[in-house]
């Protein structure tokens, strides 16, 4: 019997992630994480990466926090009619 799960494998409503797919998701983290990036090393685990990757969409909810924040106040500093062209700038 062969060690590798179906992809399509389903039970019930939960789908399964095959050992392939764990292994090709945790590969393409690898190389689109700056941190891990930059250490230089191919041996990374798939626990470094996984932690990296959370770390890295933390960060990147921060930087959107704070970018809804300032572009806020900016909204409230501005007359109407230069707000409305920023919302509608946004909208597109």
């Amino acid at each position: 019997m062969s060690s590798r799960r179906s992809r399509s494998r389903q039970t019930g409503s939960t789908s399964r992630i095959s050992d392939d797919q764990i292994i090709d998701l945790v590969s393409k983290l690898h190389q689109l994480l700056p941190e891990i990036r930059n250490a230089h090393s191919d041996k990374v685990s798939a626990a470094k990466v996984l932690q990296e990757t959370c770390n890295y969409i933390r960060s990147l909810h921060r930087e959107v926090d704070d970018l809804s924040e300032r572009l806020s106040e900016l909204l409230a500093t501005t007359d109407n009619a230069q707000a409305a062209i920023i919302r509608t700038l946004l909208m597109q």
